[in-house]
C-alpha cells in the first residue's frame, strides 16, 4: 500500500439529551495530546474511505456508521510526516478532511496509537483539542448537529465588506 497525499480528522460523537452531545476525543501515545481519530488514505482511497478505516482501526466504530462530511479542510505540512518524501519535492502541504461520526455507545477500541479515550461536551472537548483547525472542525460539527447555523446566537461582528 502507498500512502497518499491527503489525510482525515473524524470527531465521534453521541446524542446524550435534545440538543445535546458528547464527542470522543483520544490522547494520542507519542505525542500525548488529545485529538479525534486522525490517518491517511491509502492507495486511491477517498477521503470518506479513509475516514471509514481509520475510525474502525482506532475505535472499532463499523465503517457502516452514519459520516458526516463537514465543510472544514485543514492544510498541514507535509514535513509532519515521516513519508512525505514520497510525495516528491513538489507537494508542500496536503489536505485534512474533517468528518463527524456518529456512535452507537461510548464503547471505544482503542488502537495502539491512543492511551485513553474521554467522552465529554462540547466545550470540555474544545478546550482539550491542541490544533486550531481541529477546534474548527469540532466547532462546525457542533453546530451542525444542534442545527445552528454559523452565526446563529453570535452578535454581528464588525462592518460591511
Amino acid at each position: 500500500m502507498v500512502r497518499a497525499p491527503l489525510n482525515v480528522l473524524v470527531y465521534p460523537y453521541l446524542q446524550v439529551g435534545e440538543g445535546a452531545f458528547e464527542y470522543a476525543l483520544l490522547r494520542r501515545a507519542d505525542e500525548g495530546w488529545w485529538q479525534g481519530v486522525t490517518g491517511g488514505a491509502e492507495d486511491d482511497e477517498t477521503p470518506l474511505d479513509a475516514a471509514r478505516r481509520e475510525t474502525f482501526e482506532e475505535t472499532g466504530i463499523s465503517p457502516d456508521a452514519a459520516f458526516l462530511r463537514l465543510d472544514t479542510v485543514i492544510w498541514v505540512r507535509v514535513t509532519h510526516f515521516g513519508c512525505s518524501h514520497i510525495w516528491g519535492d513538489e507537494i508542500y502541504v496536503i489536505p485534512m478532511y474533517c468528518f463527524g461520526v456518529r456512535a452507537p455507545d461510548r464503547r471505544i477500541v482503542l488502537s495502539h496509537e491512543h492511551t485513553e479515550c474521554r467522552w465529554l461536551p462540547y466545550d470540555q472537548a474544545l478546550a482539550l483539542t491542541r490544533f486550531d483547525g481541529n477546534r474548527t472542525a469540532l466547532w462546525e460539527l457542533d453546530r451542525r448537529l444542534r442545527g445552528l447555523g454559523p452565526r446563529d446566537g453570535r452578535p454581528p461582528q464588525g462592518g460591511t465588506r
